[in-house]
């Protein structure tokens, strides 16, 4: 099945069009795909996850947000690495909204009803990128903490 999906959005092919330049929404669309992908398995659930969150990150329609969703396939295949990406959206986005994104990963995660180790991992991965690992979040804890 996943071989036809694959064949299907010719994702085993370098890309016809070129990639679109490295933005919060492609570099976050790419993560979500990488995610949705990482334990072999590309699901309808996850593609309609990812749909919901790109329409609502970026203000667009379920038509648009489906393009988005393609071209953000191709720069998940073909695109930088993983790393590159996150640290892109932790450069150009405030704190809230790289904790926005983490959840939106979750999202992917749980779309399909089953939690993958290797998915699980990537997030935890990517969370580390985007600045949001434990040590990053310590202040927010000693600040939550002193006012309990």
């Amino acid at each position: 099945m996943f071989e036809r999906l694959k064949a299907m959005l010719h994702l085993g092919e370098a890309p016809g069009a070129p990639l679109p330049e490295l933005d919060y929404s492609h570099a976050l669309g790419a993560l979500l795909v990488k995610v949705a992908m990482a334990d072999q398995a590309y699901l309808f659930e996850e593609i309609e996850q990812i749909d919901r969150i790109l329409a609502e990150a970026c203000g667009l329609d379920p038509v648009r947000a489906a393009r988005m969703r393609a071209t953000c396939e191709k720069l998940a295949l073909h695109g930088p690495e993983i790393e590159t990406m996150a640290e892109h959206i932790r450069g150009a986005v405030p704190l809230a909204q790289r904790r926005a994104a983490a959840e939106a990963l979750w999202k992917v995660v749980h779309a399909d009803g089953v939690t993958g180790t290797r998915e699980s991992a990537l997030v935890a991965l990517i969370e580390e990128h985007l600045g949001l690992g434990d040590d990053a979040l310590e202040p927010d804890r000693q600040r939550l903490l002193n006012t309990l």
